[in-house]
């Protein structure tokens, strides 16, 4: 057994600041997530997080079981990166697990079983600045995108009312969500919060 896997088996007593910090995670995942949400990701029996993407522009599918007994699988997190890669320049970034949860939030929240379809994920700082060149005001590129850093997602559900996507992201208060209905998707991220669009 390794120390990392001893110190998971040790009982540590929780001091007050601890027991402060740990109330206030929860504080925040609540707001993350409606209380159906939080009560299911934080109930013992729930020990698994899947999701479903579609590439747009290469055609990838990909259903990853991304977190398994409270911890993230390496594995299908290097493959969530590979999927939401930028299209253009075949180039790969770390895509925040954060956002990866935020997902994972939506699809409860709106409870569709269907893969994301994904129009925009990772973005490199060259196709950024290629796009912004390009003049397309109406398509939302912002200098300092958070998809530059693996924080965001362009996403919709076929089928899906893209207008109670929106609402429904933004009932998350995760991070930003704009709404593009000309272009048909919703941008997620998760920096600050913040919203844009109709």
């Amino acid at each position: 057994m390794s120390i990392e896997d001893q110190r998971c088996l040790s009982v540590q007593p929780v001091g007050r600041r601890d027991f402060l910090r740990l109330g206030a995670a929860a504080v925040l995942a609540a707001s993350v997530l409606t209380p159906t949400d939080a009560l299911a990701i934080h109930r013992p029996g729930n020990v698994r997080r899947q999701l479903g993407f579609l590439n747009q522009h290469t055609g990838e599918r990909l259903n990853a079981e991304y977190w398994v007994k409270g911890r993230y699988l390496p594995d299908a997190l290097r493959a969530i990166n590979k999927l939401f890669r930028d299209h253009r320049t075949g180039a790969v970034h770390r895509i925040d697990p954060h956002l990866i949860d935020t997902l994972y939030a939506l699809k409860r929240k709106v409870g569709v079983h269907e893969p994301f379809h994904i129009v925009s994920g990772y973005r490199s700082q060259q196709t950024n600045t290629m796009l912004m060149e390009n003049g397309d005001h109406n398509s939302g590129v912002a200098q300092h995108s958070f998809h530059i850093k693996g924080m965001a997602a362009d996403i919709y559900l076929p089928g899906y009312n893209l207008a109670r996507l929106h609402r429904a992201a933004l009932s998350l208060r995760a991070g930003g969500v704009g709404y593009y209905p000309d272009n048909g998707f919703v941008h997620v991220d998760v920096g600050p919060l913040r919203h844009w669009g109709a």
